[in-house]
């Protein structure tokens, strides 16, 4: 099917080009007419923090709606009339603004508690009408915000913005850093400018197409205002790599006097096979967390997903058609001095590195799995959880509005616990001012509001501030300690009920979800990666260490995160703001990710290898020869994966930069350690036990991925002439 693929491609090169062209221009207008569609909406099913969204969505629905808060901070007192006047008037405009329900305003009696002690700070809470889904895609009602706020602030009246709603949006910067880049790594791997120009093509239609596919896609799932980064990340790396392999072979197959349709071909039945393995790998991993029912990390897996998978179709469809342009002209613009390649294979460095670890195996494995097992130690100390606004930079209001906040009422106003109770009548409200004086004795509270009913005393709230900050670990023991002693103490033996809802609350449930069913991801994910390997290189020993290697290789991305983000090792070099929690997605995304992309180098190591060992039935001399053919291309692919990745710890996001940062580490190690340096040596030392498979298993069946190449004869009248032109 492939070489088919291949051939149709080649020929009909012009038609594929002009398919790809209009998906593109088509899926892009169609995309910018639907608009932003991204959000930061979190639903938990069966999590008590949901439970009290429910609640309040059904009995106190002038409470379930979003909010935002606008923070002020003014020289004089607050209170002081001048300073009322301009608040006032700020307030105003901001309840015009459509979908504003109400701006609780700290001169009103509901808003006293919103002036801090020493009289210089306070904060009015701006209620919606619709929920955060709505109204984090709503642009314009943030916008019109916004503005209002920005033309007001003056020198005695400083105005910011909280809350997650009025969160900078990341901007799309990094992506051109991390092309430059490719683009020069690509050039030194192949010395031609020609040969450099069709993966960064290739990738570019790739991305194009698969971002704003996920733009369409956020309009119906739910994907958080990083995805398009995040799947940008992956897009580009990945994209460029495939072609790169492609690319490869195809050169290859030219140098072995191959015409350029049966060069085409070959590379798509070789390289093209590891590609389509490697993605469906990415793919199918990504889509995995479909089973952890989080909307939200459902849509990024979907987003990350949609991204590889055009980028893997652009590989084997557009690449084929671009090559047929190119011809036998690929090296053509060559720059002088470097993407020199040598014939003989035993004649380049990575041969002699094969043979040196033949020599050696036993030391180089050793010092392999004790420079991984040291950078995955920090991994043990791992806490999960979710960054507040102190991690953003100090240019986005949200992060100034928490400095302010943090100064006026303490660090515990920026992330309130909201306790939603189910009563069932005013009666019930004495038990709610046990429940308040209970909590206020607590030692990491700092502030309890008396319970505040609806209408029909079927539902109350209050509101609970703790003394330390949304992230630090001791807020969440409150959580803890609140719901497993403190409320079930009082609500035992009544019909009350009480919920602990509030998004410190929400990402803490979240954590505690993904902490529960990582394992069952990772544990079916490898499962099936060890099944695969076993059909495809007819061996024991192969997958099982491909997976031993593939989790190590993640741990010491997790562990080199958890020094960064959470210890604040070199925090300074990354331009973090503060330290914290590891989100708690971060590890199950990295793992969906990575254990792919290791795949990739695998699949293109090992099949190299065997493919050598099936001709000579030596097992050392086998290994040298495939590092010898593949070695520099893995080095180059992952030099591309590397800088595109860590181009994203540019960013102001401190979850882009997690991303970025974990990504580029796991690929450096595995690529490096990992594939160069612990696969050739265990497999020395395992000798012929590598390519060993019980009887009882013989029956798999053969699949060849990226070993067999395929010589398409000449089929068309034109070539056939040309040919013998060229004879004559």
């Amino acid at each position: 099917m492939l070489s088919h693929i291949a051939r149709f491609s080649f020929r009909k090169r012009w038609l594929v080009l002009f398919i790809w062209l209009a998906l593109l221009i088509g899926i892009l207008f169609w995309s910018r007419s639907a608009g932003n569609g991204f959000s930061n909406d979190f639903k938990l099913p069966n999590s008590d923090s949901q439970s009290a969204i429910n609640l309040l969505q059904k009995r106190f629905p002038a409470r379930s709606g979003a909010t935002g808060d606008l923070v002020f901070k003014s020289k004089l007192n607050v209170r002081d009339p001048r300073v009322q006047r301009s608040v006032n008037e700020v307030i105003g405009k901001i309840k015009r603004v459509p979908h504003v329900s109400n701006v609780i305003s700290p001169y009103i009696r509901e808003g006293a508690a919103q002036v801090s002690p020493k009289g210089h700070i306070a904060r009015a809470v701006i209620q919606f009408n619709q929920g955060h889904q709505a109204i984090s895609g709503d642009k314009k009602t943030i916008n019109a915000i916004t503005s209002i706020v920005a033309d007001t602030n003056s020198k005695n009246i400083r105005f910011e913005l909280g809350g997650d709603l009025f969160t900078a949006q990341p901007a799309m910067g990094s992506e051109s850093i991390g092309m430059i880049a490719a683009v020069i790594i690509l050039l030194i791997a192949f010395g031609s400018v020609l040969a450099m120009g069709l993966p960064i093509i290739t990738a570019l239609f790739g991305i194009g197409i698969g971002l704003a596919i996920v733009n369409l896609l956020a309009h119906v799932i739910s994907m958080p205002d990083f995805t398009a980064q995040l799947a940008s990340m992956i897009g580009i790396g990945v994209g460029i790599d495939y072609a790169l392999f492609i690319v490869t072979r195809y050169r290859q197959g030219l140098r072995k006097n191959l015409n350029p349709e049966q060069a085409v071909v070959t590379a798509i039945n070789t390289a093209g096979r590891a590609v389509i393995f490697a993605g469906s790998t990415v793919v199918v991993s990504l889509l995995g967390m479909l089973l952890i029912n989080i909307n939200f990390i459902q849509g990024l897996g979907i987003g990350a997903a949609a991204v590889v998978a055009v980028t893997m179709l652009a590989s084997i469809t557009l690449l084929p058609a671009a090559l047929g342009f190119v011809g036998k002209h690929i090296d053509r613009f060559k720059i002088p001095g470097i993407g020199k390649t040598t014939e003989d294979e035993q004649d380049g460095i990575w041969y002699r590195w094969g043979l040196f670890l033949e020599k050696h195996a036993w030391l180089a494995t050793l010092a392999g799995l004790l420079l991984i097992i040291t950078l995955a130690l920090p991994v043990f100390s791992i806490n999960l959880g979710s960054s507040d606004a102190s991690a953003r930079p100090k240019s986005d209001t949200t992060r100034r509005a928490y400095d302010l906040e943090s100064e006026g009422f303490g660090p515990g106003s920026n992330g309130p616990l909201l306790l939603a109770a189910r009563i069932n009548g005013p009666s019930d409200m004495a038990i709610l001012q046990r429940v308040q004086q209970a909590i206020q004795g607590d030692r990491n509270v700092a502030f309890v509001t008396p319970a505040m009913p609806n209408r029909d005393f079927s539902a109350a709230i209050i509101q609970v501030i703790p003394k330390t900050s949304p992230q630090d670990e001791k807020t969440l023991k409150l959580i803890h300690r609140l719901r497993e002693k403190t409320l079930p103490k009082i609500t035992k033996s009544t019909k009350v009920r009480i919920y602990i809802g509030g998004l410190t609350a929400t990402f803490d449930d979240i954590a505690q979800i993904l902490s529960d069913r990582l394992p069952i991801f990772i544990g079916t994910v490898l499962a099936l990666s060890f099944i695969l390997l076993m059909v495809v290189f007819r061996s024991v020993f192969i997958p099982f260490k491909a997976v031993i290697l593939n989790m190590l290789s993640i741990g010491a991305a997790y562990g080199v995160v958890v020094a960064v983000f959470q210890f604040g090792w070199f925090k300074g070099l990354l331009g973090l703001g503060s330290t914290g929690p590891i989100e708690s997605f971060l590890p199950m995304m990295l793992f969906a990710i990575l254990f792919g992309l290791s795949m990739d180098y695998e699949v293109f190591l090992l099949s190299n290898i065997k493919e050598e060992y099936d001709r000579i039935k030596d097992n050392n001399r086998a290994i040298s020869y495939g590092l010898s053919n593949t070695a520099r291309v893995i080095t180059a692919a992952a030099a591309i994966m590397i800088t595109v990745f860590g181009s994203f710890v540019l960013g102001d996001q401190r979850v882009v930069k997690e991303f970025g940062f974990g990504l580029a580490v796991a690929i450096f190690v595995d690529a490096s350690i990992a594939r160069l340096l612990l696969v050739p040596a265990s497999m020395t030392l395992f000798g012929k036990a590598n390519w060993w498979l019980p009887s009882w298993l013989q029956w798999l069946p053969k699949i060849h991925i990226d070993g067999n190449e395929v010589i398409t004869p000449i089929t068309t009248k034109e070539e056939e002439t040309e040919k013998e032109l060229l004879k004559s």
